[in-house]
């Protein structure tokens, strides 16, 4: 076999650097085709803006004239209360003719006792008293022929009228024994019993007079000074109704250990489902002075705090900005503002409580008064 010549070795390790020198400069040129295509590309469009935040609608605030009023909250009680008893004693009751809740009216019978006993003792008496009004006729007759004296006729004509006397106490016992109602009114609760024996003066029934009924709202000092008779009162009833109130007069003290004192006023006829004993929240119309006003629905809750979004006066889109506000009286669906805005500001109401400072919305035509 013929020898390999002996440069071989040597010319292969002249030809490595240049190898690697040559994969160096494709590496390079990889890296630069990627950089070239994250740049961006010439003539490309710009990058839009993100869209508006939400669709909401305006409100703007005004000013309106409002009632001035006072809360205050009481018991709704009878205007008076009157209490029926029994005007005679050891009889036992034969009759009772009403109920809790009857409307009665002044004289009609109520109850009534078994007088027989009354009417026995109203017969003896009866014959007493015709004996002794005899005598004393007789007497009377005899008393100018000098056949009696003086004193045997004074005596029989004392005697005759105190007969005449006891029949009357026993003829007005047997009136008594009939119970009759002392005015109009509602039976507000009954505790006469068919048969039961009553003792003198016990109470049979409890009756309001001529069905009226008051608010007695308690009211502190303040509030007390702003009041005078004639005010009307709006009240809120427990079971969600409503009633009217007329201010009849104010106590003349305070309660020395609440400091309030009791205003009372006369609820209106057909005062519905108003009873007595009831807790009713009461607002005192006082006069009537300009507020500014929002929908209610303007003003959210954060913190505990009330807050408006505002929005600049004129754009498509507009950015919203985030005012604290002091929230004052209600009327229906709008709320006074006390602190915070001025009128003509606009606001955001539809919408309002999914926003933050500074968002971007889109505000639509509004419709309706009090929006934009």
């Amino acid at each position: 076999m013929n020898e390999q010549p002996t440069h071989t070795a040597p010319a292969r390790r002249a030809l490595r650097p240049r190898a690697i020198a040559a994969a160096i400069a494709v590496l390079l040129a990889c890296l630069a085709g990627g950089a070239v295509l994250l740049l961006p590309q010439a003539g490309a469009a710009p990058v839009k803006p993100p869209a508006p935040a939400v669709a909401v609608t305006s409100a703007s605030a005004r000013i309106e004239t409002w009632p001035a009023t006072l809360e205050a909250s009481g018991a709704i009680a009878p205007w008076q209360e009157a209490i029926v008893g029994a005007k005679v004693g050891n009889l036992a009751l034969a009759e009772v003719t009403v109920n809790v809740g009857d409307s009665v009216r002044r004289g009609q019978v109520l109850a009534r006792f078994d007088a027989a006993l009354l009417r026995a003792d109203e017969a003896q008496l009866q014959a007493g008293w015709r004996q002794a009004d005899a005598n004393r006729r007789r007497a009377l007759l005899l008393k100018d022929s000098g056949g009696i004296s003086e004193q045997e006729v004074l005596q029989y004509v004392t005697l005759a009228d105190t007969a005449r006397a006891q029949l009357d106490a026993k003829q007005l016992q047997l009136a008594y024994a009939v119970v009759l109602a002392p005015d109009d009114g509602i039976i507000s609760s009954r505790s006469a019993t068919l048969g039961a024996v009553a003792a003198a003066g016990q109470e049979l029934f409890r009756m309001i007079r001529r069905g009226r009924l008051e608010w007695r709202g308690e009211l502190n000092a303040a509030q007390m000074a702003q009041i005078a008779p004639g005010q009307h009162i709006a009240l809120a009833l427990p079971d969600g109704a409503a009633a009217g109130a007329t201010v009849r007069q104010s106590a003349p003290t305070f309660d020395p250990q609440t400091r309030l004192g009791l205003v009372y006023a006369d609820l209106d006829e057909g005062h519905g489902s108003a009873r007595a004993g009831m807790y009713a929240n009461g607002r005192i119309v006082l006069a009537r002075r300009d507020a500014l006003t929002l929908p209610a629905d303007c003003v959210v809750i954060r913190d505990g705090h009330s807050y408006v979004l505002t929005l600049p006066p004129t754009g498509a889109t507009r950015q919203v900005g985030l005012a604290a506000v002091t929230v004052g009286r209600r009327q229906d669906a709008s709320v006074e503002i006390v602190a915070g805005l001025k009128a003509g500001d606009t606001v955001v109401r539809q919408g309002a409580g999914f926003l933050n400072e500074r968002d971007t919305v889109r505000v639509m035509p509004a419709v309706g008064a009090g929006k934009e």
